[in-house]
């Protein structure tokens, strides 16, 4: 009976800590939205991740983990540029010419550009026949999502393009990780990258001139909200359920945060901001959630070729180090 009973609350657990990585990232594309109503978005992405950086450190200082090396900074200010200068930073820029929702279903091509970096690595890596049908689908689905005429709206070719950049450099970013010699603490590693991200994005609003434009007075209520939201919630909180779920359930089961979340940012961005929701846009988001779906089916096969496990090992390791940039 205990072990009946010691089962369900396991299984309580990886419910809930899913449901929190599903509801909580899948949100951060609308508080991004209005965060960046009155704030600037290099400066608003900077202090978040300063913040949660600061915290996430300091925190895990206390609890023991050993002051890192100047060596593993280097690691690190190199995965906070990729993830979260290029990446999260793109996305925020991007956010002011195109939708939540859109930003979501285009980062979550990340899956494909992994697969096609990985191979580009290793020409022996040669994706699957279910991992290529995945990658069509998707790139499909993109081009269904912003050709031109197409009836999910008029796109802004810049947006598209920062969302996408920005989603390549996730890729890229995570794939470095793989063998970047890093802290054994992973909320330490995480910290450092933050902070370093965060510097850079500091510096990327300076170099834009954001600290000229930016008046705290006129910052609103809600964007300061969302801020914090963004901070506690979506760089902390699900971050830390996200890495107990790699602990406690199947890598597969957990990868499908890749799916759900853009599919909750495309209806909260409906609900709250008024964005449009198309037919066109829910035809394309169908087709590209199907081919990242496929991929995600293709690394959770039991017997896997040698090619199948190294894809495997290779999203796993980016599903660790992208929940930074959420």
């Amino acid at each position: 009976m205990s072990d009946s009973k010691g089962a369900r609350v396991s299984m309580l657990r990886v419910a809930v800590a899913l449901g929190a990585v599903y509801l909580i990232w899948g949100s951060t594309y609308l508080a991004i939205r209005f965060a960046i109503e009155t704030i600037p978005p290099f400066l608003m992405a900077g202090a978040r991740y300063l913040t949660a950086g600061a915290l996430l450190y300091g925190w895990s200082r206390l609890r023991g983990a050993p002051r890192p090396s100047l060596a593993q900074w280097r690691p690190a200010a190199i995965i906070g540029a990729l993830l979260l200068l290029a990446g999260n930073g793109g996305v925020v820029w991007a956010e002011q010419r195109v939708s939540s929702g859109l930003a979501a279903l285009l980062i979550s091509t990340e899956p494909l550009w992994i697969v096609l970096l990985v191979w580009q690595r290793d020409r022996r890596q040669r994706p699957g026949g279910r991992v290529i049908a995945g990658l069509l689908l998707g790139f499909a689905g993109l081009v269904l999502l912003v050709r031109p005429g197409s009836s999910s709206g008029g796109l802004d070719p810049l947006g598209v393009a920062a969302v996408l950049i920005a989603s390549l450099c996730w890729a890229g970013g995570s794939i470095y990780s793989q063998r970047a010699k890093l802290p054994s603490s992973q909320l330490l590693s995480t910290g450092m990258q933050m902070l370093s991200g965060g510097a850079l994005l500091m510096i990327a609003a300076a170099i834009t001139g954001e600290p000229a434009r930016f008046a705290l007075a006129e910052v609103s209520a809600r964007s300061l909200l969302s801020l914090a939201y963004l901070v506690v919630f979506g760089a902390i909180i699900a971050f830390t359920a996200y890495v107990w779920l790699l602990r406690s359930a199947s890598a597969v089961l957990v990868s499908t945060y890749a799916y759900v979340n853009p599919v909750v940012a495309v209806l909260l961005g409906w609900a709250f901001a008024g964005e449009p929701l198309t037919k066109g846009t829910l035809i394309a988001a169908a087709v590209i959630l199907t081919g990242v779906a496929l991929i995600s089916s293709a690394q959770g096969k039991k017997e896997e070729e040698p090619v199948a496990v190294a894809e495997k090992v290779v999203a796993e390791e980016a599903e660790a180090e992208v929940c930074a940039a959420r």
